[in-house]
C-alpha cells in the first residue's frame, strides 16, 4: 500500500541522513559516533585494496581527522533497496582534486540502520 512505501522511503532517508553523516570531520573524529554508525562486522575495502576491519578504521578515521577540515564532497548518490532492511547507497567523492566511486551496504538491526560494508574505487 502506499502507506508502506512511505515508510520505506522515510527509512532510505536516514540511511542516506546517517551517510552523509559519516562524511563529516565531527563523525570521523568521534569514536563513539562511529562505533554507532558502523555495523560489529562492518568491513571496508579501501581505494588501495586493503581490506580493513571494524576497530582499524574506527582507529584509523579518529588518528587521521581534524574535526576543523570541511565535510567530504560527494554527488551522484543513488540507493537501491536489495532486500529486506538493506539499502545500498552509491555516490561519488572528490577530495584535494581525487574522484572516487563509493558503495555503501546498509541493514537494519536492533540498533537502528548501521553500514555493513563500504568499498572507494578511485576513478582515473
Amino acid at each position: 500500500s502506499w502507506e508502506n512505501l512511505e515508510v520505506v522511503e522515510d527509512e532510505v532517508a536516514v540511511v542516506i541522513e546517517r551517510e552523509v553523516a559519516l562524511l563529516t570531520p565531527e563523525v570521523r573524529s568521534s569514536a563513539d559516533q562511529l562505533e554507532g554508525l558502523l555495523d560489529p562486522d562492518f568491513e571496508e575495502i579501501g581505494k588501495s585494496g586493503h581490506l580493513w576491519t571494524r576497530g582499524e578504521m574506527i582507529a584509523a578515521l579518529v588518528a587521521d581527522t581534524d574535526p576543523e577540515e570541511p565535510s567530504i564532497n560527494f554527488s551522484d548518490m543513488s540507493r537501491r533497496t536489495v532486500g529486506p532492511g538493506i539499502v545500498l547507497l552509491t555516490y561519488v567523492t572528490q577530495v584535494e582534486g581525487r574522484r572516487a566511486r563509493r558503495s555503501s551496504l546498509w541493514g537494519r538491526s536492533m540498533k537502528g540502520w548501521r553500514v555493513l560494508h563500504h568499498q572507494g574505487t578511485p576513478i582515473a
